[in-house]
């Protein structure tokens, strides 16, 4: 048997399989972007830090008494300047402390943690005020750019003892302590240099003793990062709470700090002017030379420190800490030494060179007479008043002598080095990808005063012994959930989805772990899968259900086999079938060691539809598989707090990947949005970027609105707020969100009302992320990670589809909007001014029929030159007239009405296009409101695709887009809000399988034959019985037991529709239900199993059974739960009524809106030349007026301005987002494992054909059928394929090109 299962045709080699490996995405153009990214953010590092160290050391210079770029009458105005560098950041943190203040959670700080805060934040901000007010302007250059490099004294101090309290062999203990003394020694030859060139200077030692003291008492400024390590090792019960009470209330603290240091800075800028009599009135009289000179210096110093600042976050975040934020950072102390001492040398070199030897100088010579001995005058250039106001600084020191020059650089190197030893352990601290700049950097606060040793001190210390590897990969291990929702998809549709979850097998192979970073499974909840077949007594499996076993079979063999050339055919490996008392299940076993586990779902046993498959996966996974193990522990007795805190991790470490029937997508896209949820708790959910695909109009329109959808309006979501939908097809979700109160199990709740029905089961997705929401959890977008879903491609289909998603949109945003109070204060990413922005939006969208109708109007004015007014008549007419039609006639009627309209509309469209840019033309003008509002939205959508050059060609589509607006906005809307009462799902309900056998006649079966048939029958039947009757008594034959409740679906057809239509609106004809033409001799088999089996003889199913405890909880779930409603004709017909009357008010109010709006416009519009017009005067291109004048209704402009804001506001959130998403992908590139080995030979698959079912399968082999019969039907993978064992060592493609993220398709999600 084994032999004929391996028989293969060696001359039938060519095959034909669907995609398999990432073509979409340009991974070569990818990885020289990230190495363009890392060059550009090296050198903005680099450069802002540089600039920001100069800028500050300039008005350091400019305060110098002797200087003379200002008069010593306006050092205050550099004083004054130091000081706004110093308050600055301060500044900035306390708006946005504030900012968290008012509109999220903060907590109140006892008095010891105050008292705490407050000293050493005086202590600090004291010091560094003195340092760099008072000693600093004192000394010369060279010192000041490294004196700085002192204020890590305290840093190495701390390090030593928290590595000595640890008591552990630490490997940066001897760095730490040789840092300490050369910073110790760094002073000692400052203080030397200094005070032994003149004893007898009280006030230089004053300087001196100020400098010292004051960075002493500066390296206070990072004690926070090792308060943390010392109170963890350290007994003491009081550091702990106090270190516990400062991350607890860590933003009033701020608030607190902010204040002091501005309060503090201020009142040593305000005692030591005067103490140093100098005039602060002299601020008001400064010459504009000498102002425009400071005004640049402030401005750059203040800019590069906060660039810097921000590029050094995200150099971290793209895991490139060392390349792009250490190493420039660390040149940028010797670049502004450079800067300034390599000038002075010059042109001191350019002096001794200009005498010719005619006199004898040294330094001292050309420091008296050259820049001492000038004229203070600036009607030059500034350049060399710069740079011989830096040779001043110098000129205490006599730069000729070799004890002064090797005091003062060793002094510097000292500082120099000894902060490189102190921040060494930077090298090697474990950094993942996108992390949390609170979890990097530990303190908010950067310096501007000192931007580079502020950006290294601050960053957080980790205690490694010599003994510790770096692992940049050490997260905890997630366990992720694919669960996937199916019901009549397509061959094509279902391989994409199968095909996705085989190379999550192949990246993450659980044979043979490559990295800890997740495990997975994938759950298939298969609806309605069961079918009647006349002469069996238990159900079989419909031809959508048997599809996907033939589509897992042919996979499997995929991706069991990587060569293309002769090879020993592959195994497949018997796998399991269970019947369960939902229906049934089968588990596969992947090539790599990963199980998919596949839920056939019996509509007479268990309640359908989607919610309801996701309710099913929800409870058993997260309230079986994880909680039910800890239950038992819980019993046992072991409630201390680790069974708590072990419970709480699992759940925060435990996703659900939400899928279609028909989602593809690659690994990396998963890894992507993984990387949201794990390094922000507070994420309970977060979705990516998806795209439509299929072919025609329909879909073309479909691929610019998700396009415009994704680029602009989930990014402004994402960057202000909170992303309000995270679709169904590919979201990922924690399942700590989902089990929090209120959001799971009201997600169960069964439809009892009539606004139930259009919020909770046409947009489930939308409703439960509105429970999400609700309870304070965030969802977001991640623009980086793809994914593929099919979308309606006639305009039927596209109608019913957003038939459903508009009433669900609207119901859940005014759910939200109308507990705001509720949400703003519950949930941290919502604020006031977000629910306005989504006021304006939901308010837009209402309004959209009017907009279209005015817009049209508009249109009819411009072509035909009629009066406003009467095109607002003629243009409200047709709609009217459709939206009376649409109460009477049906669905259909209504659809194939609007198909006609649209035309019409897109040719009215397309006339008025040509009409605006003709008119733009005559006039030789763009600057009418209406050309300026044209080209402003073109502009934006154009340069927002450049900012997805990947998807730039979706642009294109925008054309159609344009002329399809009056159907999309106008007469959509008004079929989705008339139609409000259909609960109908609209979609699949008429597609037929596209691997099922076409219908046929049935056969007529001679007497004979019907004699041997039912011989056959019964022996089937009792070979079933054995297993069948082991089930509950009221299972076996659920069809009469539990029937559907009418309202959610006919019971009369299996093939029905998920949702349903719960009045007498009339839907399409389903397909017919005849069944396929069988042999003579064919006889059904009695049950699913045995036909299961049957069917799959290459891929072998051994029936198996469930345990008890598990068979318990199915039956229990189904009870509470998932039981089919019983059949209430009263009740349906209720619901009906309450449906129409739900309808009926919702739209006498939207329609009303509408009409009140176009009546406003209208009585404008009679009185246009009235006082009520804005009047603009028309100009031409160059600027000119024409004399004429531009007339424009108010309220079409208050509109267009308020809808002009929107659109700006995610134009700039925009940006934003792409440079997170660009950080983001960086990141993941450079930190995903590669394998040690290329692959050789890439395979170039064909687009997915369905291969022959009698003959394929990736594992051709002879099953027990007739060998001769089979042999005809040969696998097409036939001989092409060799076949070692099931651990193939080819595992994974190299790079990333086996692992990315870009394929196909899904009927269509809420964007």
């Amino acid at each position: 048997m084994e032999d004929e299962r391996q028989a293969q045709k060696s001359w039938d080699t060519a095959r034909e399989v669907p995609v398999i490996d990432d073509e979409r995405t340009p991974w070569k153009l990818i990885k020289l972007l990230k190495i363009i990214s890392l060059i550009v953010v090296f050198v903005l590092v680099f450069g802002t830090a540089l600039c920001s160290k100069t800028a500050f050391l300039l008005l350091i210079t400019f305060a110098n008494e002797g200087t003379k770029i200002l008069h010593v009458d306006y050092k205050p105005v550099a004083l004054l300047c130091i000081g706004c560098s110093l308050i600055t950041p301060c500044v900035l943190l306390l708006l946005k402390s504030l900012w968290k203040a008012c509109y999220k959670t903060s907590k109140l700080p006892n008095k010891e943690t105050i008292a705490l805060v407050v000293f050493f934040e005086f202590l600090v901000s004291g010091s560094a005020a003195i340092l760099t007010i008072v000693a600093m302007p004192h000394l010369d250059i060279v010192t000041n750019v490294t004196i700085l490099n002192g204020v890590a004294f305290f840093t190495t101090l701390l390090q030593i003892i928290s590595q000595c309290t640890a008591k552990q062999n630490n490997r940066f203990l001897l760095p730490s302590i040789t840092a300490f003394l050369l910073i110790v020694l760094g002073y000692i030859l400052f203080g030397l240099l200094y005070i032994m060139k003149d004893p007898t200077d009280i006030k230089m030692i004053i300087w001196v003793g100020l400098a010292i003291g004051a960075s002493v008492f500066v390296s206070f400024n990072w004690w926070e990062a090792y308060f943390k390590l010392i109170s963890e090792n350290s007994t003491s019960i009081r550091l702990k709470r106090l270190c516990k009470d400062m991350r607890r209330c860590q933003n009033i603290l701020q608030i607190l700090t902010c204040l002091l240091r501005i309060l503090v800075t201020a009142g040593v800028l305000g005692a030591y002017v005067p103490l140093s009599k100098m005039d602060w009135d002299i601020v008001r009289s400064i010459p504009s030379r000498e102002t425009r000179i400071i005004a640049i210096t402030i401005g750059v110093q203040l800019v590069a420190s906060v660039l810097c600042h921000w590029f050094t976050v995200a150099a971290c975040k793209m895991h490139a800490m060392r390349r792009c934020f250490i190493l420039p950072v660390y040149l940028a102390s010797l670049g502004v030494m450079a800067l300034f001492v390599i000038p002075v040398i010059v042109y001191y070199q350019d002096y001794r060179i200009s005498l010719n030897g005619t006199a004898i100088t040294n330094f001292t010579n050309y420091c008296n007479v050259i820049v001492d001995g000038r004229n203070q005058s600036l009607n030059g250039t500034v350049f060399p008043e710069l740079v011989l106001d830096v040779t001043h600084t110098l000129c205490f020191l006599d730069m000729s002598k070799m004890w002064d020059i090797g005091i003062l650089t060793g002094s510097a190197v000292s500082w120099w080095l000894g902060l490189v030893l102190a921040t060494l352990h930077l090298w090697y601290l474990n950094v993942f990808r996108i992390q949390r700049s609170q979890d990097l950097f530990v303190r908010r606060l950067y310096d501007g005063a000192f931007i580079e040793q502020s950006l290294l001190l601050n960053t957080r210390f980790d205690i490694q012994t010599k003994t510790r590897i770096k692992n940049y990969r050490d997260y905890e291990t997630v366990m992720l959930y694919l669960c996937a929702t199916m019901w009549h998809e397509t061959y094509d549709e279902m391989i994409n989805i199968i095909i996705s979850i085989f190379r999550m097998d192949k990246y993450r192979p659980k044979n043979e772990l490559k990295a800890k970073d997740f495990i997975f499974e994938a759950h298939i909840y298969f609806d309605d899968a069961f079918q009647d077949v006349e002469g069996t007594q238990e159900h079989h499996l419909n031809e959508y259900a048997k599809n996907l076993v033939t589509v897992l079979k042919e996979v499997y063999g995929i991706f069991s086999n990587d060569e293309k050339f002769f090879k020993k055919q592959y195994y497949i490996p018997d796998q399991k079938i269970i019947r369960t008392p939902y229906g049934g299940r089968i588990v596969i076993t992947m090539p790599h060691g990963n199980n998919i586990f596949v839920h056939f779902k019996d509509k007479d046993r268990i309640r359908h539809k989607k919610r309801w498959s996701q309710i099913m996966y929800l409870y058993y996974l997260l309230g079986w598989k994880l909680m039910s193990k800890y239950y038992s522990r819980w019993q046992k007795g072991n409630e201390d707090k680790g069974l708590k805190a072990e419970v709480e991790k699992e759940k925060r470490n435990t996703y659900i990947l939400a899928l279609d029937g028909d989602t593809d997508f690659q690994p990396s896209a998963v890894m992507l949005l993984i990387d949201r949820l794990r390094m922000y708790p507070k994420v309970g959910a977060a979705c990516g970027r998806i795209h439509p695909t299929g072919s025609g109009p329909a879909v073309w329109f479909q691929k610019f609105e998700y396009a415009v959808s994704h680029w602009l309006q989930k990014t402004c979501e994402h960057v202000i707020g909170c992303v309000l939908c995270s679709p169904g097809c590919f979201s990922l979700f924690r399942a700590e969100a989902l089990m929090d109160d209120n959001v799971m199990k009201r997600y169960s709740t069964k439809s009892t009302e009539a606004s139930h029905y259009v919020q909770y089961d046409q947009g489930e997705d939308r409703w439960l992320c509105t429970l999400l929401l609700k309870q304070g959890w965030r969802v977001e977008y991640n623009a980086a990670s793809d994914a593929y879903t099919n979308a309606p491609e006639d305009f039927k289909e596209l109608y019913n589809q957003r038939r459903r998603w508009g009433p669900s949109t609207l119901a859940n945003v005014v759910d939200l909007l109308g507990a705001t109070k509720q949400v703003t204060q519950k949930n941290p990413s919502f604020s006031k001014p977000f629910m306005l922005y989504q006021l304006f939006a939901i308010t837009s969208a209402i309004l959209a029929p009017a907009t279209i109708c005015l817009l049209i109007a508009g249109s009819l004015a411009l072509i035909f030159e009629i009066h406003s007014a009467g095109a607002l008549v003629i243009a409200v007419i047709p709609p009217a007239i459709y939206l009376g039609l649409c109460f009477k006639l049906k669905s259909d009627t209504q659809i194939k009405i609007a198909a006609v309209l649209s035309i019409i509309y897109a040719f009215l469209m397309l006339v008025v296009t040509i009409s605006i840019v003709g008119a733009m033309m005559k006039d030789r003008t763009i600057l009418t409101p209406s050309s300026i509002f044209v080209i402003g939205m073109a502009c934006i959508y154009v340069i927002t695709a450049i900012m997805h050059p990947q998807e730039f060609h979706l642009v294109f589509y925008g054309f159609l887009y344009i002329v399809c607006i009056p159907s999309a906005y106008l007469l959509l809307t008004i079929y989705s809000m008339v139609n409000l009462n259909n609960v109908s799902w609209g979609t699949r309900e008429a597609k037929t399988s596209g691997g099922a056998a076409a219908p046929g006649e049935t056969v007529s079966l001679t007497k004979t034959q019907k004699a041997k048939n039912a011989i056959q029958r019964f022996f089937s039947w009792t070979k079933c019985c054995k297993k069948s009757s082991q089930r509950p008594q009221d299972q076996q034959l659920g069809v009469e037991n539990n029937p559907e409740d009418t309202i959610n679906e006919p019971v009369t057809n299996s093939d029905g529709p998920r949702n349903t239509i719960v009045d007498d609106v009339r839907m399409p004809e389903l397909e017919d239900g005849s069944r396929p033409a069988s042999p003579a001799f064919a006889i059904p088999l009695q049950c699913w199993v045995s036909q299961l089996q049957e069917m799959s003889t290459e891929m072998r199913l051994q029936e198996d059974t469930l345990d008890q405890e598990e068979t318990n909880f199915w039956e229990e779930l189904q009870e509470k739960y998932l039981k089919p409603l019983p059949v209430d004709k009263e009740k349906q017909k209720k619901m009906a009524n309450d449906l129409k009357d739900l309808r009926n008010k919702i739209n006498f109010a939207f329609f009303i809106i509408n009409a009140l709006w176009l009546m406003a416009t209208f009585t404008l519009q009679v009185f246009f030349d009235g006082p009520y017009a804005i009047k603009v005067p028309k100009v031409t291109h160059t600027l000119e007026a024409t004399g004429e004048m531009v007339t424009i209704d108010p309220v079409a402009f208050m509109f267009i301005v308020g809808f002009a804001t929107s659109v700006t506001i995610q134009f700039l959130t925009m940006f934003y987002h792409r440079l997170f998403t660009l950080i983001h992908f960086v990141a993941f590139l450079d930190t995903e494992p590669k394998d040690d080995k290329l692959e050789k030979h890439k395979k170039k698959y064909l687009k997915g054909k369905k291969l022959d079912s009698d003959s394929v399968s990736n594992v051709d082999s002879v099953s027990n059928v007739d060998s001769t019969s089979m042999a005809d039907s040969t696998s097409i993978a036939d001989s092409s394929i060799t076949g070692t064992s099931q651990e193939d060592s080819d595992t994974e493609g190299s790079d990333f090109e086996s692992f990315s993220h870009f394929s196909r398709q899904d009927d269509g999600t809420l964007v």
